[in-house]
């Protein structure tokens, strides 16, 4: 087993898992998995850069990584960045703070190469579930971006497009630069028009209707499993693996569409940093699931994180 640290900064959060990994057998023992909101891409969508306040934000929760990292002894360090950053004008800025506080090189990583960490994630532990057919889809709904990847062991087809839950939101959802309490039923058709275009992008690609078990993946599919199971605060155990109708996606995304700030801020299980986004992510995961005829989804909670992990340990050999 190597002890190896991963670091996945994408466009609203950023996490940090450190695990003992045998990289032969692909098993991961979790040692420290936790998460901050920095919405690195806030504004990225309009300006095309970083925002000051949102790097000083991100690199505060590297900080703190870094002393995890260091105090549970990590042999390998592997920081993955995503969308946000791909986009960004003066991401070298970024680069220059990951380097100063973590020592490592973030990699910016490319659509393609962010959904084969996130299928190797969420689905290594699945394989030999008799209960869920192959092929698998693996959809990870980010803030800036979604991954599809289609595969069985291994991946054979995979599309990132330009829709998440931030970029939506800002697209869609701000008047008069505040988010609108709550949409309008125009702007909901809006986002629903970008989603469905974005789709028809990803079907290029992927064969999408040729999943047979859809596996949800990242903060708005895990936040509306959360809600669907009625937990009374965000139970990491209780979510991996539920098994989410269609018809109860579409009725938590129909109410979070007509919530106000204050109604959503009281959902127990809703973390605050996604209280003004989830609505748009709910929808994501909706639309994808009408276009591809899933009648559930399965929710990971193991996902390009866990991805990032493997290839850590498998780096080190």
């Amino acid at each position: 087993m190597k002890r190896v640290a991963a670091v996945d900064c994408g466009t609203n959060s950023i996490r940090l898992l450190v695990a003992d990994v045998d990289p032969s057998t692909g098993e991961l023992k979790e040692l420290d998995r936790r998460m901050q909101i920095v919405r690195l891409g806030q504004g990225v969508d309009r300006t095309g850069r970083l925002a000051p306040e949102a790097l000083e934000r991100t690199f505060a929760a590297c900080r703190e990584y870094a002393a995890v990292i260091k105090g549970l002894g990590a042999q390998q360090v592997r920081f993955v960045a995503t969308s946000a950053s791909r986009d960004a004008e003066n991401r070298e800025d970024f680069v220059r703070g990951v380097v100063d506080i973590l020592g490592v090189q973030p990699e910016v990583i490319t659509g393609d190469q962010e959904a084969e960490f996130s299928f190797n994630g969420a689905t290594k532990e699945l394989l030999g579930r008799a209960d869920l057919a192959r092929p698998f889809l693996v959809v990870d709904i980010g803030g800036g971006s979604t991954e599809f990847v289609l595969g069985d062991e291994a991946v054979r087809a995979a599309r990132s497009v330009d829709v998440g839950c931030v970029r939506m939101t800002e697209r869609h959802l701000v008047h008069g630069g505040e988010i609108t309490d709550s949409p309008t039923a125009r702007q909901v058709d809006a986002m629903k028009a970008d989603i469905a275009a974005a789709l028809d992008r990803a079907e290029e690609t992927v064969p999408l209707r040729e999943a047979a078990t859809l596996v949800g993946l990242a903060g708005s599919v895990t936040t509306v499993a959360g809600i669907a199971l009625g937990l009374d605060h965000y139970d990491s155990d209780a979510i991996h693996h539920a098994r989410v109708p269609l018809a109860k996606v579409r009725e938590i995304t129909e109410h979070l569409l007509s919530s106000t700030h204050a109604e959503r801020a009281a959902i127990p299980v809703l973390h605050p940093g996604r209280i003004d986004v989830i609505a748009a992510g709910a929808l994501v995961l909706l639309s994808i699931m009408e276009r591809t005829g899933a009648e559930e989804v399965v929710v990971s909670e193991h996902d390009i994180l866990d991805g990032i992990a493997w290839h850590a340990a498998l780096d080190g050999e």
